[in-house]
């Protein structure tokens, strides 16, 4: 391939990487309990009040609804209809929408690195790259989780949102590669993390269409759930006056025309808050509320309802790192597929595809390439200091892109996620407003381990792209070197680059570092929360979602958390249940 094809591909190809973000959405299920926050009464009373429709917050919702009355709040909108979210060919514009109601909320830690949390019902299933499998059973074990229960939520989850994928050649090379540089046994269809090759489960059905953490409110019993749209919760209430523990008994929430809500728990002590907002949500609205270290509250002017300097700690981010593969043929388009599940503590996974590129609109208006989240325009505004951005230079980058021959684009992404991490940061809030993102520090590679587990995954990357199952979709006299020094071009981060074009693999992993969307931490077990994730020091109060994690689950933890809310519905009704029999033969 010619210098100037290479130059090319160095301009563009960092916009596949936006594939591992988005894709379909199925027709609008007609869900009765469906209402906008606007229609809700000013005071409303409920025996659970859910804050976080998202991959927790839905399955929690489904199962308390059964026997119960539960009220869900969710701050975004639903995903049906939203051609964003429910047609592959606009997936990019997703991500790159920063507008106030887009459905993902776009971030910068103060790492540098992009990053986005969802805001619409169903959560980072609605716009991730579908990749569905569940964690190892170890993990379950040093959660403390019930194993049978787990399986069974596992099961629940799936009977909805979990699909075989189809095999395209691009993915079945990422296997044979991946088999053939000793990343075995190939274990097969399988949504079980087990070390070797795997091919992983879907959210796509057969059809394209995608299925997400909202689908599962089909199991709801609707005569027990209400959930409301675009409520945005800013403080959660609690009576602390002849008590010794704080008891949270209801919320404050705004609907989309400014008007103020509240909602309280109905009377009973088994009622209960709980929080399902996210790695960022949920430690953000628990400090609003007055729960965290006593030297930030004060700072923000609010009032302490329990000291707990935890909040906010133990931030994780799983670092990414990525490498186009150009290739000579052309490639189907592809979404996380076939993952490398290796013993040095990173997984390997890809995605390929070039007709996903050919959507959206250039600077004149007229249709081009609609580059996503690693667009042209992304790429400045994450680059430039502000004062320095000009529509001008924006303008010049996408013309740039759309003039480009399609056959740049042929080719995918090689990826490695590193496991855990070990690496942890924390989060503190900049103002009291519920709507802007919280300050948000993850320390990517602060560990040396998380580093050297990233370089070795580099290393096997560079081993399959040499490998004879890949060979019919690479380049057999492009270098290692040529590829990393091209990659290290791509806009995905606000960090400086290191000038040297031979880099080393280190430096290739901290100068390109992105998010593969798997944050959690902020109100982790046995720091914020106990094993029955209620909130330590408190009454009436919960978190149940990816921000109790100390390491992310298995490959890709939707399927987990997702089984997470269920598993908690079913474990919350079953002890409440147990203390109603106790009660009655103590009072018999």
């Amino acid at each position: 391939m010619e210098i100037s094809t290479w130059r090319s591909v160095s301009i563009i190809s960092f916009t596949i990487l936006a594939f591992l973000g988005s894709g379909y959405s199925q027709q609008a299920p007609r869900y009765s309990f469906l209402n906008q926050a606007a229609e809700a009464p000013v005071i409303s009373y409920y025996d659970y009040i859910i804050i976080g429709g998202g991959t927790a917050g839905c399955p929690l919702a489904a199962a308390l609804s059964q026997n119960y009355k539960v009220l869900l709040l969710e701050r975004g909108d639903a995903p049906y209809g939203n051609k964003n979210i429910s047609n592959m060919v606009n997936f990019p514009d997703t991500l790159q929408d920063t507008s106030p109601t887009s459905p993902a909320q776009r971030f910068v830690s103060e790492d540098g690195v992009i990053n986005s949390r969802a805001r619409v019902l169903g959560g980072g299933s609605c716009l991730n790259a579908g990749f569905y499998t569940r964690a190892s059973p170890n993990y379950v074990r040093e959660a403390g989780w019930d194993g049978r229960l787990a399986n069974e939520s596992y099961e629940w989850v799936e009977k909805i949102v979990a699909f075989e994928p189809t095999m395209p050649q691009w993915q079945t090379a990422l296997k044979e590669g991946l088999l053939e540089v000793g990343v075995t046994p190939f274990n097969g269809f399988t949504y079980d993390h087990e070390f070797g090759t795997k091919i992983g489960g879907t959210i796509f059905d057969s059809d394209g269409n995608r299925h997400t953490a909202a689908d599962l409110l089909e199991y709801a019993n609707p005569e027990g759930l209400t959930v409301l749209l675009h409520a945005r919760v800013s403080r959660i209430l609690f009576k602390v006056k002849g008590r010794s523990r704080p008891q949270a008994f209801g919320v404050i929430f705004w609907d989309q025309n400014g008007r103020k809500h509240k909602a309280y728990l109905n009377k009973g002590t088994d009622n209960e808050i709980i929080l399902s907002a996210g790695a960022l949500g949920s430690p953000q609205l628990l400090i609003l509320s007055g729960i965290g270290s006593r030297d930030q509250l004060g700072a923000l002017n609010i009032t302490v309802v329990l000291d707990q300097p935890m909040v906010g700690q133990g931030m994780s981010d799983n670092p990414m790192n990525a490498i186009f593969v150009p290739s000579p043929n052309p490639v189907a388009t592809t979404l996380i597929q076939v993952v490398g599940i290796t013993t040095f503590g990173c997984f390997i996974e890809g995605a390929s595809g070039s007709n996903f590129m050919v959507s959206g609109s250039n600077s004149s208006g007229a249709p081009g390439r609609n580059f996503g989240m690693f667009s042209p325009q992304t790429g400045q505004l994450a680059t430039v200091p502000p004062k320095e951005r000009t529509p001008e230079a924006i303008a010049r980058a996408v013309e740039a892109m759309n003039s480009l021959e399609e056959y740049h684009f042929q080719g995918g992404f090689i990826l490695e996620k590193t496991r855990g991490p070990l690496s942890t940061g924390f989060l503190k809030l900049n103002n009291r407003n519920i709507d802007e993102n919280p300050s948000v520090t993850f320390n990517y590679f602060k560990e040396p381990e998380d580093l050297e587990r990233c370089v070795r995954g580099i290393e096997a990357i560079e081993r399959i792209i040499k490998s004879p199952g890949f060979s019919n979709f690479t380049y057999s006299d492009v270098q290692m070197g040529t590829l990393l020094n091209i990659s290290t071009q791509f806009p995905v981060n606000t960090l400086p680059r290191s000038s040297d074009d031979t880099r080393s693999p280190e430096q290739y992993c901290r100068d390109t570092v992105m998010t593969i969307w798997h944050y959690h931490g902020g109100c982790q077990v046995g720091q914020v929360v106990d094993l029955d994730y209620k909130v330590i020091g408190t009454d009436a109060l919960r978190v149940v979602d990816g921000s109790t994690f100390r390491f992310s689950p298995g490959t890709n933890p939707q399927a987990t958390v997702m089984m997470l809310g269920r598993y908690m519905g079913i474990k919350i009704q079953n002890e409440r249940f147990a203390r109603q029999q106790a009660k009655r033969r103590n009072n018999s």
